[in-house]
């Protein structure tokens, strides 16, 4: 990977700038999805044990002509497996479908608030590092309260929080936090989700601001989060969508085009699950 192409964990590991993710991708269709994601560019790949499609990912990778090394692969303890010794089984579990020893970066899922067991879990993932079975830890859907409370009681700090993050939902408290504490931002459904029966990708700004670029409203998007200094993660079956959402070193926004996006952040435009209400 070119360390340009990267962002540098607090623990010192890199992780590339975008990746590959496999949220809903069906099983029958996750391994040609990430052979062409491979093919296209992309190093980083995100899949979850909920996602159902670990052991297809781990057999693309294992079919790549490229040495596992050359890839960041991310996977994610569910919310029944909350609690120290599920989330070691789980993890064994998942190393296993995946065909790998070591995980890039294992993150908790969600907090599951109702469950109350999210810091006893990270505490299994702490120790899972320490034995260097894992050489990163994070963590997925986290509010700030709830950032604080893992701090606070174990003294660990996530190397990463992955949460809906798109135009609409620009996430701007929890990002400060991030920052404040070295924790770096992925975004999940980068290009933002339907509302109204629109897709956030024909919001006329970023149609105005593709037409200028000689891009696609995809790429505007998703370049936008690049220079906002996120790490997107792409999801798609289509290869020419795979090869387009990475084909974005070529060019820049300007300072006007940055802000005409971040002007369209909403309070009210989170479109998944709050972890700090989520009942599950």
């Amino acid at each position: 990977m070119n360390s340009k192409d990267t962002h540098v964990l607090r623990d010192g590991h890199r992780i590339p700038s975008i990746g590959f993710g496999v949220w809903q991708v069906p099983p029958e269709q996750t391994e040609e999805a990430v052979t062409t994601a491979i093919s296209a560019g992309f190093r980083s790949i995100d899949t979850a044990e909920a996602y159902y499609n670990e052991t297809e990912v781990g057999n693309a990778l294992r079919r790549s002509e490229l040495p596992r090394s050359s890839f960041f692969l991310t996977t994610k303890v569910w919310n029944t497996n909350h609690g120290r010794n599920t989330t070691i089984k789980a993890f064994a579990e998942s190393t296993r479908r995946l065909g790998t020893d070591v995980i890039d970066l294992y993150l908790l899922h969600w907090p599951s608030r109702v469950r109350d067991l999210y810091v006893e879990t990270w505490e299994a993932l702490i120790d899972l590092k320490r034995e260097g079975l894992i050489k990163s830890i994070g963590v997925s859907n986290f509010s700030v309260q709830q950032l604080a409370r893992l701090i606070g009681e174990t003294g660990v700090v996530p190397a990463v929080n992955q949460i809906e993050l798109h135009p609409r939902f620009q996430q701007k408290e929890v990002r400060r936090f991030h920052d404040r504490h070295g924790i770096v931002t992925e975004s999940w459904s980068p290009l933002g989700m339907w509302k109204n029966g629109v897709p956030s990708i024909q919001e006329p700004v970023i149609q105005r601001v593709a037409l200028k670029h000689g891009k696609t409203p995809a790429q505007v998007v998703l370049r936008w989060h690049l220079q906002e200094g996120l790490v997107p993660l792409t999801r798609s079956v289509n290869r020419l969508h795979v090869r387009e959402n990475i084909a974005l070193y070529d060019f820049s926004l300007d300072p006007d085009d940055m802000e005409a996006i971040r002007a369209l952040d909403s309070a009210t435009g989170r479109r998944g699950p709050d972890p700090d209400t989520a009942e599950f």
